[in-house]
């Protein structure tokens, strides 16, 4: 991943001069996801591309051991062999981004990247009380100091949205700070919770202080929100993210996460990066996709692509 942002002082003249053209952000954002498409051969490329930024995930209540084994088996092997080969890729050494678990189950991530060499795949962690973080500050910063001291090399938190719509930017900021502070050298990526802030001024509020506060990456949702990552939304953020990078120098990561399904889901997200941020941020240390369907379907269009047929439910194997 990218180097670390060092953060900036709570600068609260900018945060309160926020202001967003919502009917200019929404005609962007449709033009954005419905007339930017690539095919054949630029579509097999984009999707090899967004196959390398996925954060794999699975933050289900009935995690495993087993769950996590297949899961890391997958960010190390993503495409079939024989896929990869017709492409003329099997000698990259592609992987997804990382893979993404409870903070509890760390440990077995390590233990099953390990068992399949795949120790250069970052391991990102959930942490303080995700999805709510509705527990005590002390609480939050000791899970995010024991996940990296179990091997996460990246921790994604989420922000007080108490205190974001009460209008406490200085709460959010400290909080956020404080994270920081707790990750020692892991990459933290802060999770807004868009869908909870009622208002895309908020959003861009949100972006900019967790931005101040140090944050390496900001991040949509949690995906349990009612709303997700939209594209409105998105604009919202990376816009902010394009200002922070102007005003202060120091490069922010970004990752949509919640709904994101479809291989041409991901080519419109690609797009969206490539066109407001520029190729910069076409990387997986700037830029994720939280998902745990998306990579199945990217690897049945790829297979497509390859044979002229879709496989069936057997010829794949399960994220």
């Amino acid at each position: 991943m990218a180097g670390l942002n060092p953060g900036i002082d709570l600068d609260l003249e900018w945060v309160q001069k926020v202001k967003v053209n919502l009917p200019a952000v929404k005609k962007r954002a449709d033009e954005l996801k419905t007339k930017r498409t690539v095919k054949k051969q630029w579509q097999a490329a984009w999707l090899l591309k967004a196959m390398t930024c996925i954060d794999l995930t699975t933050l289900s209540g009935d995690d495993t051991f087993t769950n996590v084994q297949r899961l890391c088996y997958k960010a190390k092997h993503p495409i079939r062999a024989d896929i990869l080969k017709e492409l003329g890729m099997d000698d990259k050494g592609l992987t997804c981004g990382a893979v993404c678990v409870y903070s509890a189950r760390v440990s077995d991530a390590v233990k099953a990247l390990k068992a399949v060499k795949g120790e250069d795949i970052p391991i990102a962690s959930v942490a303080t009380g995700f999805p709510a973080g509705q527990t005590p500050l002390q609480q939050r910063l000791d899970e995010i100091k024991q996940a990296v001291s179990d091997g996460a090399t990246e921790i994604d938190i989420v922000i007080n949205r108490t205190y974001a719509l009460g209008g406490n930017w200085k709460g959010v900021y400290d909080e956020v700070k404080a994270c920081k502070a707790a990750c020692g050298n892991a990459h933290m990526k802060t999770i807004l919770a868009t869908g909870d802030l009622g208002s895309l001024v908020n959003v861009q509020k949100a972006s900019l202080v967790a931005m101040m506060a140090g944050s390496d990456f900001i991040k949509t949702s949690t995906g349990k929100e009612g709303v997700n990552a939209t594209f409105p939304v998105a604009l919202t953020m990376v816009r902010a993210i394009r200002d922070y990078y102007h005003k202060t120098g120091y490069k922010v990561g970004f990752k949509p996460a919640g709904g994101i399904r479809t291989a041409k889901d991901a080519c419109s997200w690609l797009a969206l990066m490539k066109e407001e941020l520029g190729n910069d941020w076409l990387t997986p240390t700037m830029f994720r996709i939280g998902a745990s369907s998306l990579l199945g379907d990217i690897e049945r269009q790829l297979f497509h692509y390859v044979t002229g047929r879709y496989a069936a439910s057997h010829e794949l194997a399960m994220a």
